[in-house]
């Protein structure tokens, strides 16, 4: 491999570390208000309560 393909190995690997980070932080907040997330799953809409989702 070259120096260039493992930077971008490991800029994606921070992306994805940001991402979930950024949604359990989401999760924990929305769990605090009682509130609701809308997700997409398999092109439809569904909203969910914040307390069905698991960490």
């Amino acid at each position: 491999m070259r120096k260039t393909d493992i930077d971008i190995q490991n800029f994606r690997e921070l992306i994805r570390k940001g991402l979930d980070l950024t949604f359990k932080k989401l999760l924990t907040q929305k769990k605090a208000q009682n509130g609701f997330l809308i997700l997409s799953e398999k092109g439809k809409i569904k909203k969910v309560s914040a307390a069905e989702i698991n960490n």
